[in-house]
């Protein structure tokens, strides 16, 4: 298993902006900075899903982390960083030597003074539950190590502010805190617990002001976990929403290890981005009621997208063998068809499945197709999933929601309406869609044409053939991004990269070179495509503010890492997958491989800014960003 070493010698920076995640199969999970300051709302030791893999609350946000040296209460010495306001404090930032995470664990090295502390966190898998490990050298001395329980207890999006009152009660192993709709219970395996209730105001959290969102708020801390000793010694523990559980460390570190053991001949970067999939796999039970799986959009605040999950199944489960789980998510989602279409998500709270999106339904397919070529499951396939298959199929056919239907005359995919967002560039703000792309648009008629030709479907020879007409622009173009009889739009994007990546292209041979030349000279970036050339006039090339502003950005220019998986493909097609062709695209993908040690230690960004020098924003995680390079570095034998 891959793991990953910080060494910070006492600095704050750039530490504050490299970050960390676990999480536990059911769609919780732990997360914050290297040097401990919660930058995000999102940022908490234990953000529990409370109707898997979904619901999540943010539970226990942090410990505050203090050492008492021979009784002195005057002269404490604190290993927690927070930031109020613009003040950071305290600093334990300087007392920190080392970072080290591995799958299901983080790990930091504190020299406080002489005194060693080695702080050991982990997540245990299928539970709401995290364990957390000091273990204390006091070098002589009379030491007394104080730990004390931060709580929010709140919908994982929402702030805590203003004093309130929680249900408590406790003993000296530990607490419960209660409200109406959640629990928490903390104890430890060793010292004493003491009531001493607190609240701690301001704290900010400055990515959410970049943001443009609320970045304040007011945490309670009823009590403290008491260790006294003058020998080395260790104090655990256990924040869990179970009031029962007995849980063991060293069992539940078997069990994450059995989880996501090392794959068998794997290189350092398949196992490496292998381990970063691990943390989109969840469990979500079947329409049935029945165990199921499905994945991750992206962490903190995505669920499981419908169309995220088609795009990124081949990469997180197919290319890793993992046919069983990805037989699960396909047969939940062929259970969901409705109308000829999957849900593209589902909601939060009710779990309730969202019918908006065009694509989603025919990357479903593709998924499909790529799950029975690789697998072999002959069985699943003609029972479960080529029934879904045609009934979207001839759900477009038809006519379905938002104006979803193949236009008679020319074989092509027509949808929306001005105020409908059905791509995958679906950014819409108070009312405004950023990127309107109702009509017949690039990808979604190169993905209908893919279709057509796995269903055999006798149209395909007249989608293609509609499809050049209507699109094709010009060596220097490529293709146009929407299109219909009337206009069409030739904003280079892209959109356009899918009607050479995919199997079954529509494109002559001449016009795929063509697409590829001018994806490559007008969007490639070394972490990804740019969603729209720096030459146009709607061009953003910073992500930041307010969500309308951001929201702007977000594929007008607004680099995405995943696309380039296509690119990559594409690239290889064209150049007949030479040997030089193949050294070029190990090395534009090089640097997202890099990126898992840059930002979210482990993990691949969900967006980088289009301007130099492509700062990472948006989801510190993305199944697809990771998806696409694991899938791609297998192809590439990297």
């Amino acid at each position: 298993m891959a793991s990953y070493t910080v060494e910070t010698y006492g600095e704050l920076q750039p530490h504050l902006q490299q970050e960390w995640l676990l999480t536990n199969g059911i769609g919780g999970f732990s997360s914050s900075t290297i040097v401990g300051c919660n930058t995000r709302r999102y940022h908490g030791l234990l953000c529990a899903a409370m109707t898997p893999p979904v619901g999540r609350a943010m539970l226990l946000s942090r410990v505050g982390e203090i050492i008492v040296v021979d009784g002195r209460t005057d002269a404490m010495l604190e290993f927690s960083v927070n930031q109020f306001s613009n003040t950071f404090h305290p600093r334990g930032d300087q007392y920190l030597r080392r970072f080290d995470q591995s799958p299901g664990v983080c790990r930091w090295e504190y020299d406080v003074d002489g005194i060693v502390v080695v702080k050991t966190l982990q997540m245990c898998w299928e539970r709401n539950a995290i364990g957390l490990r000091y273990e204390i050298d006091p070098a002589g001395r009379t030491v007394e190590l104080r730990l004390l329980p931060f709580v929010r207890m709140l919908d994982f999006h929402a702030l805590r502010r203003g004093q309130c009152g929680f249900n408590e009660s406790s003993d000296e192993h530990g607490l419960s805190i209660k409200t109406d709709w959640l629990q928490l219970h903390i104890h430890s395996d060793d010292g004493v617990y003491q009531p001493t209730p607190a609240w701690w105001f301001n704290h900010t959290y400055y990515i959410e002001a970049e943001r443009g969102q609320d970045d304040t708020e007011d945490l309670y801390s009823p009590g403290r976990f008491v260790l006294g000793t003058d020998q080395a010694a260790s104090i655990t523990l256990w924040a869990d929403v179970d009031p029962n559980s007995k849980l063991d460390w060293d069992e539940q570190l078997r069990r994450r290890a059995a989880i996501s053991p090392p794959i068998a001949g794997a290189s350092p970067v398949f196992q490496r981005l292998a381990d970063a999939a691990n943390d989109f796999i969840v469990a979500r039970k079947k329409p049935d009621g029945s165990p199921g799986c499905t994945i991750m959009a992206g962490y903190p605040w995505f669920a499981d997208w419908g169309r995220d999950t088609m795009i990124a199944l081949p990469g997180l489960l197919l290319v890793t063998g993992r046919f069983e789980q990805a037989k699960q998510v396909l047969s939940v989602f062929a259970q969901y068809v409705s109308q000829g279409m999957i849900p593209n998500r589902f909601d939060d709270y009710t779990d309730e499945p969202s019918y908006n999106t065009v694509d989603a339904s025919l990357w479903f397919i593709h998924a499909v197709y790529e799950y029975a070529r690789l697998s072999g499951d002959e069985k699943t396939f003609a029972e479960k999933l080529l029934p879904a298959c045609r009934a979207i199929v001839a759900g477009y056919t038809e006519g379905t929601r938002y104006h979803i239907k193949v236009d008679p005359a020319d074989g092509l995919v027509s949808q929306g309406d001005h105020s409908t967002q059905l791509t995958w560039m679906d950014a819409k703000c108070d009312g405004i869609t950023f990127t309107p792309r109702q009509g017949k648009a690039v990808e979604i008629n190169a993905l209908w044409y893919h279709a057509l030709c796995l269903l055999n479907d006798s149209r395909a020879a007249k989608v293609a053939d509609s499809f050049r007409k209507l699109f094709w622009l010009s060596p220097s173009r490529g293709l146009a991004d929407v299109a219909n009889e009337s206009y069409r739009d030739e904003s280079i994007r892209p959109n356009q990269i899918f009607a050479v990546s995919l199997k079954n292209s529509p494109l002559t041979r001449d016009q795929q070179k063509g697409v590829v030349d001018v994806v490559c000279r007008e969007l490639l970036t070394p972490v990804g495509m740019r969603t729209l050339a720096r030459s146009d006039w709607k061009y953003k090339g910073r992500y930041s503010g307010p969500q309308i502003q951001r929201d702007a950005a977000y594929h007008n220019g607004t680099v995405w890492p995943w696309p380039i998986g296509a690119f990559l493909d594409a690239y290889l097609r064209v150049n007949d997958d030479s040997a030089d062709a193949q050294d070029e695209a190990r090395r534009w993908l090089s640097p997202l491989v890099d990126h898992l040690k840059r930002a979210c230690i482990g993990q691949i960004s969900e967006i980088f800014e289009g301007d130099e020098p492509h700062r990472p924003v948006g989801c510190f995680a993305q199944a697809w960003s990771v998806a696409e390079c694991l899938r791609l570095a297998a192809r590439l034998k990297m």
